[in-house]
């Protein structure tokens, strides 16, 4: 299911003394089976273009086509909650939204507000769960007495178990230690590749932007900036900086073996792409001595 903007304008508070632009002529697609990140810093309009994504907040101006489903400004809002089933989002720190009295019925909860049975929901619930990796000794727990981040992997089940086509995350890793926020990007990784799911990732972190995504598409001031491959778009550091969005580590090491004398073909953006240049750079003089 491709996501498709076209002349997407937003505003806040339309045609009041308060009201504030935050989408300009937006155009992008979010093809099906992708994985997007979207980057910019805070005010740059990731947060309203995400609301967008399953109609959460129609366009003052232009079309936000989901699927088969237009949305165009006189879209008419009761029509709109089957596209919530579709594209599922987790905002930042979903776990605050948590409050049934067990993982299980928390779980369970957005498929029966859409109508699945009860016996359908449970099921559901002990599936999500063990998909974000916590074991059915947790469904009859109370979310309340878990660690912060299996709060979250219940929180992020809960939207799972709506079973979107599309999975946008909000910061998903904010306020998780190094080890916890691997685990959850990696999770979202099997996600993607295992049951082709389409994700939209917002970040400010690089490394994640170059380690999991195939686009990116970069915001500034309700604008995209930028668009292409993190390879393509991450070439240029000294625009990265201008816009203080960060480097990814490998690159910001590489700038520096560079500075010393070293080349590479193109700039490596990962670890893992990092160690294989060093590797290739270093056969080669072998080979050349």
């Amino acid at each position: 299911m491709d996501i498709r903007f076209e002349q997407v304008d937003f505003t806040y508070q339309s045609n009041t003394p308060f009201e504030q632009r935050a989408l300009f002529d937006l155009n992008l697609t979010i093809e099906d089976g992708s994985y997007t990140a979207i980057v910019g810093h805070t005010g740059s309009g990731k947060s309203t273009l995400l609301q967008h994504l399953n109609a959460l907040v129609k366009p003052t101006k232009g079309t936000v086509t989901i699927g088969d489903r237009t949305i165009v400004p006189e879209t008419n809002n009761k029509n709109l909650k089957p596209i919530r089933k579709k594209v599922g989002i987790v905002f930042q720190f979903p776990e605050a939204q948590l409050f049934e009295e067990t993982v299980a019925k928390d779980i369970a909860f957005g498929p029966k507000n859409f109508g699945v049975a009860g016996e359908e929901a449970a099921r559901l619930a002990a599936e999500m769960l063990d998909l974000v990796g916590l074991d059915a000794s947790f469904l009859d727990r109370s979310p309340f007495e878990l660690s912060g981040g299996q709060m979250r992997r219940v929180a992020i089940a809960g939207v799972l178990a709506m079973e979107p086509e599309v999975l946008v995350l909000d910061e998903p890793t904010a306020g998780l230690d190094p080890q916890g926020r691997k685990e959850m990007m990696e999770m979202f990784q099997r996600l993607h590749e295992e049951r082709g799911m389409t994700i939209v990732l917002v970040t400010h972190l690089m490394d994640d932007v170059a380690n999991y995504a195939d686009h990116v598409l970069v915001l500034e001031k309700g604008r995209i900036v930028k668009a292409g491959a993190p390879q393509e778009v991450f070439q240029d550091i000294d625009w990265l900086k201008e816009k203080q969005l960060g480097v990814p580590t490998a690159a910001t090491f590489a700038e520096k073996l560079i500075a010393k004398g070293l080349s590479f073909e193109d700039l490596p953006l990962t670890a893992e792409t990092l160690a294989d240049d060093l590797l290739k750079g270093m056969k080669k003089a072998g080979e050349d001595g």
